[in-house]
């Protein structure tokens, strides 16, 4: 299946995950669907019938609260049935609002509170090196998450151990859930601050696939340092009444809403 139609049904798996459950965040779900897509169905190294696999490549979502896009994928890619998604959010289900690694499958870090994840992420970085395993890692964080100081400490650290496996998605989609994030807290230069703090640093289209992949060769050659891609990204990405609309940072999707926007989707799924 092409990358495009995958990420289409996961962008349809998650407006009906958020009307069912009427509950979420569908701006930074949306905005996030082809690195999702590009990781899990091109890039990483992984088994959906073995999600432990020690030698897998490994994810973490920082930005915890965007679960509908990584639970999309990771039902596309078989990591459980895609029945399950209508359980999001409920009481006692596996796909609980942020991501739980100790009940869903294919999840590799519990996470939530802001800023968290890059330091998770460096850790499995710094243990796959100290083992000489030969795995990657792979996160996203937000751009409101980089107003969070625990992200400096981690981008800190990271380079300081020359994490070079370590890839880090900036989803640069410029909203936070209170308004712009220049008119909260400027994060900008985001790429001279990653620069100073000793990464190898890349920009690019985070809905171009070609551009996604891309960048994940080159970080893949880039030895001695980490890399951050930063990716422009537009909030609700996909549904034109949700695109760059702060008022959809976490809010669900009216029953007519969702049918609205599955339509403009190019209509639900099959199967």
């Amino acid at each position: 299946m092409e990358l495009q139609e995958i990420a289409r049904r996961i962008r349809v798996d998650i407006i009906t995950m958020l009307e069912k459950s009427q509950s979420g965040h569908p701006g930074g779900s949306l905005s996030s669907v082809e690195i999702l897509t590009a990781l899990y169905f091109k890039e990483m190294k992984i088994d959906p019938t073995n999600p432990k696999w020690e030698d897998r490549d490994r994810f973490v979502l920082s930005k915890g609260h965007g679960t509908p896009v990584i639970y999309g994928a990771l039902a596309e890619r078989g990591f459980f049935p895609r029945e399950e998604l209508n359980n999001f959010r409920k009481i006692d289900s596996m796909l609980q609002g942020h991501p739980d690694m100790k009940g869903t499958p294919g999840i590799d870090m519990t996470t939530g509170s802001l800023g968290q994840g890059l330091a998770a992420a460096n850790g499995m970085a710094l243990a796959g090196k100290l083992d000489n395993k030969d795995y990657r890692v792979y996160a996203i964080i937000g751009d409101g998450e980089c107003q969070e100081g625990l992200i400096w400490e981690a981008a800190m650290l990271a380079a300081h151990y020359k994490l070079d496996n370590l890839a880090v998605f900036l989803d640069h989609n410029g909203l936070q859930i209170d308004g712009r994030n220049k008119d909260i807290m400027n994060i900008d230069p985001i790429d001279e601050k990653f620069k100073a703090f000793g990464w190898n640093v890349l920009h690019i289209d985070g809905h171009s696939f070609d551009e996604i992949l891309d960048a994940l060769a080159k970080a893949k050659t880039t030895k001695g340092m980490p890399t951050i891609i930063i990716a422009k990204t537009f909030k609700g990405k996909g549904v034109s009444f949700m695109e760059n609309q702060v008022g959809w940072h976490g809010k669900a999707p009216s029953n007519e809403e969702a049918n609205k926007a599955i339509e403009e989707l190019g209509g639900g799924l099959d199967d």
